[in-house]
């Protein structure tokens, strides 16, 4: 992958997208008309609905303008396709933590797809890049910014 490629799953992809057709086929329209209704208000500069108006078709604009930019640049890696017994990208893994004999579910994803209530973590984050490599049974050590967590890899999948 290229340095400048962005990971990112299906998933991931399909959300972004619909964010995208969202705003501008929502979004962009109703500040459009808010700003147009703004300025039949009168003098401008002290129009506090149409500076908030601009303020937010500022942010939309700049919001179309990164996600373009995501597209452009994104791998979409299907997870359900890869054949693996090591974790990459893309993997649901379950973990037991040493400490508590609890176990976790994660799944590694793009940074912008990161939810750790969700369960889904960036492939940056401390412990996916502990995970990245390993296999089921494998003894893995967190360096996380708590301190040191352990836990053994029970499950990998490609969902």
């Amino acid at each position: 992958m290229g340095e400048d490629q962005i990971p990112m799953t299906v998933e991931g992809k399909k959300k972004i997208e619909e964010e995208l057709k969202r705003l501008l086929t929502t979004e962009r329209p109703a500040v459009v008309k808010a700003i147009e209704v703004a300025r039949g208000h009168g003098d401008l500069s002290e129009n506090a609905d149409y500076s908030a108006a601009k303020e937010r078709q500022a942010f939309i604009e700049g919001r179309i303008q990164e996600i373009n930019a995501k597209l452009a640049r994104c791998r979409v890696i299907d997870s359900s396709k890869i054949k693996s017994d090591n974790i990459v990208f893309g993997a649901t893994v379950i973990l037991e933590d040493h400490n508590s004999g609890k176990e976790i579910t994660y799944k590694i994803v793009g940074v912008d797809e990161a939810n750790v209530k969700e369960g889904k973590i960036s492939i940056t984050s401390p412990i996916a890049r502990a995970l990245i490599g390993k296999k089921e049974g494998d003894d893995v050590t967190v360096h996380a910014p708590r301190g040191q967590i352990q836990y053994t890899i029970n499950t990998v999948e490609y969902l």
